[in-house]
């Protein structure tokens, strides 16, 4: 079991990156969050097998079809089992 905590970059406010990152995370059994950034990336944290962050991370990249995703910043940290699903934060 794993954590990533993953800073977004590129067009991905305002074309539902948020709900595409849940929507993943669901899919690949993994908890966690995400939320928009004042400065206009997404912070998304990811928690659970590694293959399966792994996948999300790859997922990332890609975004929903009207995202344009140019960087993202991946600090992996170490696993702490606090989440009870994934939900999308708003502040």
């Amino acid at each position: 079991m794993t954590r990533v905590h993953l800073f977004i970059e590129g067009i991905v406010q305002g074309v539902v990156y948020r709900a595409f990152a849940r929507e993943v995370a669901l899919k690949l059994g993994l908890r966690g969050w995400v939320r928009n950034m004042p400065d206009g990336r997404v912070e998304a944290v990811f928690e659970g097998e590694k293959d399966a962050v792994e996948k999300a991370i790859a997922e990332c990249y890609k975004g929903p079809p009207a995202s344009h995703v140019t960087n993202i910043d991946i600090t992996w940290e170490p696993y702490r089992g606090e989440f009870k699903g994934f939900e999308i934060r708003y502040h």
